[in-house]
């Protein structure tokens, strides 16, 4: 009866063997320290605050060795400075400006109100020569008169030569079309009747025979213009006074020269 009862009662025989596999698994983690400390401790004690303790000094131990390097650091930094420090008063001391010895502090008695010098009446002679005495000097006078006169006379000569100097013409270059009435107009004598149209002004250029159609060509004939004396309209108007031989006038090209 007592067997069939421990049967089904739930107790935990083999607790030794996770003990022993949990304290083996630990040990594996924590390294020997842990090891040692969980032997020390028996198999029942955690591994947790052991392993805390050991990561905390080797932390320390680590902090130490970075905090004596940066002592020795700041130990080179202090020298350096201190060597700075000496060849920076040596250049002072060196230089001109330092050589020269400060200025002694003098005792400044409190100031005294000076009446000025009583003024001395003028003599009748110091009057004589105070109005000898000529402020502006007739030198002066002269020398702004001829200063003057040579401005004048430059810019007299610069006048002249300004209006000797000839002012741009505008002039315009013209292509025209010059159509006669049929095939059988004298093209030959078209154009000199054309070219002797002679106005002030005018110039006269090369020119050509263009074929239109039909047996016909027109005249194309090249010219120079001044703008302010003959205009456009009043080359038509020559050109087409030759009624027996010009039929129109057209202008092909325009360009300003």
């Amino acid at each position: 009866m007592a067997t069939n009862f421990l049967v089904h009662e739930k107790i935990w025989f083999d607790k030794f063997k996770y003990d022993d596999a949990e304290r083996r698994f630990y040990e594996q983690m924590n390294g020997p320290v842990a090891g040692a400390s969980r032997q020390e401790n028996g198999p029942g004690a955690s591994s947790g605050p052991s392993g805390d303790h050991s990561e905390l000094v080797v932390r320390i131990a680590s902090l130490e060795v970075e905090n004596q390097s940066l002592r020795g650091v700041v130990q080179e930094l202090q020298q350096a400075i201190s060597k700075l420090e000496a060849r920076l008063n040596v250049l002072e001391k060196s230089s001109p400006g330092h050589r020269a010895t400060a200025p002694q502090t003098q005792h400044v008695s409190p100031m005294r109100q000076v009446e000025p010098p009583a003024k001395k009446p003028a003599t009748p002679a110091e009057d004589d020569e105070d109005d000898d005495i000529d402020l502006f000097g007739s030198d002066n006078e002269e020398e702004d008169k001829e200063a003057a006169q040579l401005r004048e006379e430059r810019l007299r000569q610069y006048a002249e030569k300004k209006a000797k100097k000839p002012a741009l013409v505008a002039k315009s270059s013209i292509l025209l079309d010059v159509k006669p009435w049929d095939d059988e107009t004298d093209m030959a004598q078209l154009e000199a009747c054309v070219r002797s149209i002679q106005l002030d002004g005018l110039v006269w250029g090369a020119s050509k025979l263009v074929p239109v159609g039909y047996g016909i060509r027109k005249l194309q004939i090249q010219c120079v213009v001044e703008d302010d004396k003959v205009g456009t309209d009043l080359l038509e108007e020559e050109i087409t006074t030759l009624e027996e031989h010009v039929q129109s006038v057209d202008i092909a090209a325009f360009n300003k020269i």
